[in-house]
């Protein structure tokens, strides 16, 4: 049976054809979904395949014989079609395997490992990243603790990476969600991960930016004082860049993490630290920022640190003013060394 599944589901033919064009990755939302047109035949045969691997009949000493590393690294290479129903039935056959041939899972989880790799170092073209990090997402739930050092490897060179590539909006939700796991099974691998966002954090893309900073807030609400403290100026540092940004969007959403209850929490214990670093970012905002929401949310941040600690908000404030006014005075004095040149070129002009 196990022969008859392959010769049917497993292609002859080269992947995908979208490797070898050339062309950019396109948008899913903007295309009719890919239907195989063999699909009401293969339909049968993933079907058959399906109630084999979860009958509870199933003999898995025997079954792993078949059911072997080269089976398992084929099922892998079909998650890259582009027939959703496919990989729908796929990712459902692979973690039903997953849960019971026990011998194969380490083999599953690096084979994983090197799609992403390839994915995130060599193509950044990948039809199926998101139902293998699906598969991934349940299986990270199960985990045992302590948690072992794989697992927080798999996290450190796999998952954050998947922040990197260009299409990442097509699996960002179901990335964000393993992620999270991971620091709700071990609180103390928020630090890691907040690190990670920031060394991926995009420079250009602002639809990207939005993403990270959802992402960011769900790892701030998992996220205990001790961790925050070992990365919160390097993370104010770029949320104050972010409010700033003249795409609205980033700039509101970056405001929104002081809608939260925790992390304005974790905010007002290290406000100290914290208010200095973007004091300059919310007056700028309110003086000048295109966007009558993000100046009014802006105004409402202003006003909750004012009310945490008027005399830190005076303080940052008068060195604001006094940084305004070297500022200013810099500026004078380039003007008039500006003006004197002029001056001097006009006067050795005259001469000769």
């Amino acid at each position: 049976m196990i022969k008859m599944v392959g010769i049917n589901i497993f292609p002859s033919l080269p992947p995908a054809s979208h490797e070898n064009t050339g062309q950019g990755a396109s948008d899913p939302e903007e295309e009719e979904p890919y239907l195989d047109p063999t699909w009401p035949h293969l339909q049968i045969v993933y079907e058959l395949l399906l109630r084999y691997v979860v009958s509870s009949d199933i003999d898995t000493k025997v079954a792993k014989k078949y059911i072997d590393h080269s089976f398992i690294l084929k099922l892998l290479d079909l998650f890259d079609l582009e027939d959703t129903g496919e990989r729908e039935f796929l990712k459902t056959i692979l973690h039903t395997i997953y849960g019971k041939f026990m011998v194969h899972r380490s083999f599953i989880r690096n084979a994983t490992n090197n799609i992403f790799y390839r994915f995130i170092y060599e193509t950044e073209r990948h039809s199926g990243i998101g139902e293998l990090l699906e598969i991934l997402g349940s299986i990270i739930n199960g985990f045992a603790l302590p948690m072992k050092e794989e697992h927080k490897l798999f996290l450190v060179r796999a998952l954050i990476p998947l922040h990197k590539p260009k299409p990442i909006a097509m699996y960002h939700q179901q990335s964000s969600y393993c992620i999270i796991q991971f620091v709700e099974k071990d609180y103390k691998l928020a630090d890691t991960v907040i690190k990670g966002l920031l060394k991926y954090w995009p420079l250009t893309n602002c639809q990207k930016e939005v993403l990270f900073l959802r992402e960011l807030e769900e790892v701030l609400e998992a996220t205990q004082s001790a961790e925050f403290q070992r990365c919160m100026v390097q993370l104010f540092r770029q949320i104050a860049r972010c409010l700033n940004s003249l795409h609205f969007q980033v700039a509101e959403r970056a405001l929104f993490l002081w809608n939260n209850e925790h992390t304005v929490n974790l905010f007002a214990l290290n406000r100290q630290v914290i208010l200095p670093i973007i004091f300059e970012a919310l007056e700028r905002n309110i003086r000048s920022h295109w966007n009558q929401a993000v100046h009014g949310l802006t105004m409402n941040v202003r006003k909750m640190f004012m009310e945490m600690d008027a005399n830190l908000f005076d303080k940052c404030q008068k060195e604001f003013a006094e940084k305004e006014a070297r500022t200013q005075e810099v500026e004078e004095q380039r003007e008039m060394t500006w003006k004197n040149w002029q001056m001097w070129q006009r006067r050795e002009e005259t001469i000769w």
